[in-house]
């Protein structure tokens, strides 16, 4: 259950993934009054174990990551609120954002809201997630496929790119491939990397204890050490978007070197930012964000020589 805020808050960070209660540890720790919006179930969650993590060198839960996170933004006075901001304006030289049914006004906003994932359409895709047969970010845990039969499923020449990036791990590499055929421009490159391409859908698949066996062309069952999805996500920009906050062609936010907006006192960090999708990023991003809010408030109040 969050903890009551005596006072209004000064900062609002919307979303409580890593990169949302990092930035709230941080202006805790200036001393801010600092509201997190928590739209529930983080990308984080979704980690099994994570092995790259700093400092865990046995490996973290994702669960264990934010759970750790939380506590010591709560430590230093943070307050994380369950509910989504549904609407965030200008007010003045702040804003006022629609959280729970109330308008609350604030000097600052940093935007942590993330992006959503296109898992594959795939039986107990979910759960598959949470077994590590199905993975999101090879970025992330490539490594724990050294040597494995490992599939992609794209829909794009993005389902090339990760497979030419697994074959650093493994030279059992299938792409499989169920986007239109016009959308699939690199085909000499697998040739090249040698990597099996398959085109067409997945007919059928069966999870077992662990390993994937698929159904997938020709009424053949192949099997699968673990699948990578490469089907691309969608940020979580809507507010962004309302402030005519700067975009990329695919809807991620653009900042600074401080993770400021064009748009004063707005800022964004994590994977809502063009860039790296990695908490280690993530993390970094929101103390900047934070330090730099901190900054601006400190000469709106001047406190700067």
């Amino acid at each position: 259950m969050a903890q009551p805020m005596t006072h209004e808050p000064e900062v609002l960070v919307v979303g409580a993934g890593p990169a949302g209660l990092t930035a709230a540890t941080y202006l805790g720790r200036f001393r801010r009054r600092v509201l997190v919006a928590d739209g529930g179930a983080p990308r984080a969650c979704w980690i099994p174990v994570s092995h790259n993590m700093p400092g865990f060198p046995r490996g973290i839960t994702g669960d264990a990551i934010l759970a750790r996170m939380r506590d010591q933004a709560v430590e230093y006075d943070a307050v994380i609120e369950p509910g989504r901001v549904e609407a965030l304006a200008r007010d003045g030289d702040g804003f006022v954002a629609r959280l729970n049914g109330r308008d609350i006004r604030i000097r600052a906003v940093l935007l942590a809201t993330g992006v959503v994932d296109h898992h594959p359409d795939l039986p107990g895709v979910q759960d598959a997630v949470k077994r590590s047969l199905v993975r999101i970010c090879p970025i992330c845990d490539a490594y724990e496929a050294i040597d494995k039969r490992v599939a992609i499923i794209g829909k794009d020449d993005l389902g090339v790119r990760e497979a030419a990036f697994m074959r650093t791990y493994t030279d059992q590499v299938t792409l499989i491939h169920i986007g239109p055929a016009e959308a699939l421009t690199e085909r000499a490159a697998l040739d090249r990397l040698g990597v099996t391409l398959v085109e067409g859908s997945i007919d059928d698949v069966e999870l077992q204890d662990d390993y994937v066996r698929a159904l997938c062309w020709g009424g053949q069952v192949h099997a699968f050490d673990m699948i990578y999805s490469a089907l691309g996500t969608t940020p979580n920009a809507e507010l962004a978007e309302a402030l005519r906050a700067e975009t990329t062609d695919d809807d991620l936010m653009k900042t600074d070197a401080h993770q400021a907006t064009r748009i004063p006192g707005l800022y964004a960090a994590g994977d809502v930012v063009l860039g790296l999708n990695q908490i280690a990023v993530a993390t970094a991003e929101a103390a900047l964000a934070a330090t730099a809010i901190h900054n601006r408030l400190r000469e709106q109040d001047g406190w700067t020589v």
